[in-house]
């Protein structure tokens, strides 16, 4: 079953840092794009920041120059290095990813279950 587990998440004050994580687990033949997204209350889920497995990345605008999306290919981990925080950063954030399994070969995505980031102000 593949799966993805998220962690880092928590209680920050503004213009403070933390770090994501989420690593893919198990039986993977590859891993391809890996994505951040969030969603704060009454809002829609965004995308936050993206990779693929050669290193591209690709940024929302209102993280630009703040957040760092990092992977670690042997590890099948995607991290999110998120610094100068602001209480609109408070949100769930998830991880996505593209993964094809080795049990069907075939493409599918999958989400993490989520983790909360609070940033006071």
């Amino acid at each position: 079953q593949v799966q993805l587990v998220e962690s880092g998440g928590g209680l920050v004050q503004a213009g403070g840092s933390l770090r994501l994580s989420c690593a893919a687990s198990g039986s993977i033949f590859r891993v391809n794009d890996m994505d951040w997204y969030r969603q704060a209350p009454g809002n829609q889920r965004e995308m936050v920041a993206s990779i693929t497995p050669g290193g591209s990345t690709n940024y929302a605008d209102s993280v630009k120059g703040r957040f760092t999306i990092s992977r670690d290919n042997a590890k099948n981990t995607v991290y999110l290095q998120m610094t100068s925080l602001k209480p609109e950063d408070t949100a769930v954030y998830y991880c996505n990813a593209e993964i094809t399994p080795r049990r069907t070969l075939l493409r599918s995505r999958y989400w993490g279950q989520g983790t909360q980031v609070t940033v006071s102000s």
